[in-house]
């Protein structure tokens, strides 16, 4: 299910990643479609994408941003770290975790919430940008 380049990202998500930064992922899988089956009532993180120039593999997960919603993405991390350990080679592993708003963000305070998510491995950007991936 792994795809070439941005090819398992679907249209609408594709807004959440620079255009400057699209063409240099070599590969990219819908975690969340490859990981269902057997697990629909699990948490599954959504796009795992690997960068060619830094050899790095990220997680995307475009999520609305609210309050509400933090536990929610935190348990989709756990998930997803679980469900991998027996897709990815050894020593293979994700470098970082991104959730990208899908809408407006309703953070109160915002610096509370990017706190609590970074003590958790995720990083919250507004869009993939060629910083995030250096």
């Amino acid at each position: 299910m792994v795809k070439d380049g941005f090819g398992a990202i679907i249209k609408p998500h594709r807004i959440h990643f620079d255009e400057d930064v699209r063409p240099s992922f070599v590969d990219s899988l819908d975690a969340d479609q490859a990981l269902q089956p057997g697990r629909e009532q699990e948490n599954r993180w959504d796009y795992l994408l690997g960068h060619g120039p830094s050899g790095k593999i990220i997680g995307v997960e475009p999520h609305s941003a609210e309050n509400s919603e933090i536990k929610t993405v935190i348990k989709k991390l756990e998930s997803a770290r679980r469900q991998l350990r027996d897709h990815l080679q050894d020593g293979t592993v994700v470098s970082r975790w991104f959730w990208v708003p899908s809408g407006k963000v309703h953070f109160a305070p915002l610096e509370k919430a990017r706190l609590q998510l970074a003590q958790n491995g995720i990083d919250f950007v507004n869009k993939i940008t060629n910083k995030h991936l250096k």
